[in-house]
Order: structure tokens, then sequence, then C-alpha cells
């Protein structure tokens, strides 16, 4: 079973000696995080030239999923040793920003000007209503307003 196994792989790892040892380097001084280890630990053992275990032997012996060997084997056959190490980074937010940097502006104005009759300071549910009353934005929580003031403040 494990020669045909190893026939399906669409991704073989085959390390050179210089990122062989980088890479025992990474997982002997425990360089970077638990997941740049065990990234290493998996290249080290999916290696056709030293190991060649199946994604399943390694997934076992590491607790992860088949699944995460086949990426970090395919990373590092597309992108490289570095890049197969690395966290993948996002290319934007998981939840888009609300507020533009102008409607920002006026809100932080607006809380730094008078607050309206009958109110001694701004609390962040006024603001967040006044925003809304004026225009400034369609809806905003009083939550966002504060986000907002703490990351100006």
């Amino acid at each position: 079973m494990n020669s045909v196994f190893r026939l399906c792989k669409r991704s073989i790892v085959r390390l050179t000696e210089a990122e062989r040892n980088q890479l025992s380097e990474v997982v002997k001084k425990q360089q970077g995080n638990s997941q740049k280890i065990r990234r290493a630990q998996i290249l080290l053992q999916a290696d056709e030239n030293d190991w060649g275990w199946s994604d399943l032997q390694i997934a076992q012996a590491y607790h992860c999923r088949t699944k995460t060997v086949e990426n970090v084997r395919q990373r590092f056959v597309m992108e490289g040793l570095e890049r197969a190490l690395e966290t993948k980074k996002r290319e934007k937010p998981p939840v888009p920003k609300l507020l533009d940097g102008e409607q920002e502006a006026r809100i932080i104005a607006m809380r730094l000007g008078q607050p309206p009759a009958g109110y001694a300071n701004w609390s962040l549910r006024l603001l967040a209503n006044q925003v809304v009353e004026l225009g400034i934005a369609e809806s905003v929580s009083y939550e966002t307003v504060r986000k907002l003031i703490k990351k100006t403040a």
C-alpha cells in the first residue's frame, strides 16, 4: 500500500543537504512558534531522499490532518522552503472597515466638541446615535465608536 500511496502524491519533497540541516536546526533549537516547528518536522519526514513517510504516517506522528501535510508539501514544492515554514499572511482583513478616514475624522471632531444640550459629556451610545442622525454613516454601533476613540487616544 505504501508504494501505491506514494505514486498518488502530487508534490514530492526532495530536500537538499542544506535544507535538511536548516530544518533540523529549527526543530532542534525550537526556533519559531509551534506551527513552524511542526512544518519543519513534516518536511523532514516527507523527504523522499531520507525518510519518505506517507502523509498518513506523518499526520499520525505529529497529530495533524493529512490535508495539513499535503498543504505543507505543496507549498514547499511551489514556493520554496521559507514560504513553507512561515504562516500565510492575509491579503485583506476578515471584516472590512466600516468607517473610512473622513468619517473617523468627523466622529473624533464631534467627540472633542460640545455634547448636545442636556448632556454633560459624550457617551459612546450618544456618539453612535448622533453619527447616524447626522448622516455620517448609515449605521454604527457604540462598540465601533469605542474602538475608534481608543485607537486615536
